[in-house]
This record gives C-alpha cells, sequence and structure tokens, in this order.
C-alpha cells in the first residue's frame, strides 16, 4: 500500500505515549505507524533494569520514564513467573487453570507496594495523540489518571480483557464505557485468546474461540470529526491508513478536513487507494 504522506502535506511528529514498555516477541502496537510517520515516543517501564535497558537502546526520539502509571494511588504490585503477565491486581490463578499454558505464566512469585503516578501529573506526556496500554488488567487505572491527556489524544490502543484473569479488574465493558464518555467511539479488535483444557490437536493448542483479551482501537468520534482542528484529522488519517489499514476512516477525516479547509485530499486519496 502506497505511504499516506504521499497525498498529505507535511505533518507534524506525532506524539506516543506508551505505557507497558517492555520488549516482547510481539512487535509494538504503533510499529507501523512508527515506520512511516515522523514521531516521539514516551514509554513507561516500572522495572527500573528493564526501564535502563529500553533507554540504553537510545532510539531515536524514544525516553522511557520509571514510573508505574495508575491512578496515583499506592497499590500492590504482584510479580509473576512470566514478567510480562505481572500486575497491580492479583491474578486468577484458579480462573486460569481452566486454559492450556495460562496458570503458570500467572503464578505471582513476589509482591511490592509501589506508587502509582497519572499521565496528568507527567509533563512529558503533554500534548500526546496516540495512547498505547498494556497493563494486565489495570487499564482502567492508566485512564481515570489520563482525564486530561485524553482531551488531546485522537487514537487509543489498550489492551482490555472479557474474563476477568485478575480478581477484581475492570473488563472490556468497563473500558468501552469509560472511553464513550470520554469523546471515543470503538474502531476495531485484534483478539487473543486460549483453548479449554484439556482439547490439543496435534500438539497444538491454538484452538480458540474462547475470547480472553484483545486489543481494542479507539477513535476520536467520527460523527464529531468537524471539533477537530485540521492538523488533528489530517493526523487520524494517517494513523489509521498506516497503522490499521482502515482506509475508509482515514478517508472519513480527510473528507471533513477538506470541508474544514477547502482543501482536496480525499479525493486525491480515494484516486490512489483504487489504484488511478
Amino acid at each position: 500500500m502506497f505511504p499516506i504522506a504521499s497525498v498529505l502535506p507535511a505533518l507534524s511528529r506525532v506524539k506516543i505515549i506508551d505505557v507497558g514498555a517492555s520488549d516482547t516477541d510481539e512487535p509494538p502496537a504503533y510499529m507501523r505507524l512508527a515506520g512511516a510517520l515522523p514521531y516521539v515516543l514516551v514509554g513507561f517501564e516500572p522495572d527500573a533494569e528493564e526501564c535502563r535497558t529500553l533507554n540504553a537502546k537510545n532510539r531515536r526520539g524514544h525516553v522511557y520514564l520509571p514510573q508505574a502509571i495508575g491512578d496515583g494511588r499506592t497499590r500492590t504490585f504482584h510479580r509473576c513467573a512470566t514478567p510480562a503477565c505481572s500486575s497491580l491486581f492479583e491474578p486468577d490463578e484458579a480462573l486460569a487453570q481452566n486454559f492450556h499454558n495460562l496458570a503458570p505464566k500467572l503464578q505471582v512469585t513476589d509482591r511490592v507496594e509501589v506508587e502509582t503516578h497519572r499521565l496528568d501529573d507527567i509533563p512529558e506526556t503533554a500534548g500526546a495523540e496516540f495512547l498505547k496500554i498494556d497493563v494486565q488488567g489495570g487499564e482502567l487505572l492508566v485512564l481515570e489518571g489520563a482525564r486530561d491527556r485524553l482531551s488531546e489524544i485522537l487514537v487509543v490502543h489498550t489492551e482490555v480483557e472479557f474474563l476477568p484473569l485478575y480478581k477484581g479488574q475492570p473488563l472490556f465493558g468497563d473500558i468501552d464505557a469509560f472511553l464513550r464518555r470520554h469523546g471515543f467511539l470503538f474502531h476495531t479488535m485484534v483478539p487473543f485468546g486460549r483453548t479449554f483444557r484439556p482439547l490439543v490437536a496435534n500438539n497444538d493448542d491454538g484452538w480458540m474461540r474462547q475470547m480472553i483479551w484483545a486489543d481494542a482501537v479507539y477513535v476520536r468520534d467520527f460523527t464529531r470529526f468537524s471539533d477537530l482542528t485540521p492538523e488533528a484529522l489530517l493526523k487520524i488519517a494517517a494513523i489509521m491508513h498506516e497503522n490499521y489499514q482502515s482506509f475508509d476512516l482515514a478517508a472519513l477525516a480527510l473528507g471533513t478536513h477538506d470541508r474544514l479547509t477547502g482543501g482536496s485530499l480525499q479525493p486525491a486519496y480515494l484516486k490512489r487507494l483504487s489504484g488511478r
């Protein structure tokens, strides 16, 4: 697919907040965006050693901070056998026992009291437009501490869960209701899950139908695109095109941009999409 930068005027840098920035085997949720558009990134990794490792990589435009992000309260951090499963909520190992290869990852190895920090109180997060959250059940705590930042953010890419793998954690419905109250609409989802025990076929436990968690993408309410600035609309179009291949929503944003500015970016974009 063609780079949307070939159709748009030059954009200022997109500012990304990455809450839960530790390196994993999976590419970051903003990988395509970062490869196509100018950007800066502020990442948060509360494990001090991991945070130092991330900063030592000297990625251009990246800075990583060691704060635990949440609602500003002191909470218990549960370290798990698989570090990426660690959470401010206690894992429900009994529920996890129903699925292949899940309970061992969630086994708690240590508990420590941590002071969480609100994104609203961290100056480096001001002006962000893309918020990625992956904090194992603590997503709503992050959002509750980012009410001011959400007034500027254009796209939220957050992990959500449909089963309470962590005791007392907010689920998808709670996060969806919160984001809708703050001017976002659900756009798309990447599902994940596990197969119920004992089914295994050909040594593969990937016959998953039970959705346990997903990455959910929220975008500013498209019925109110005209309330946004022309620059914000260009950035929504760019993020949707590059990161999600959501060409229809990108075109919608460009159409609103044209009506506000008298431009003709949407026809040029549609022409490129049709290959003409």
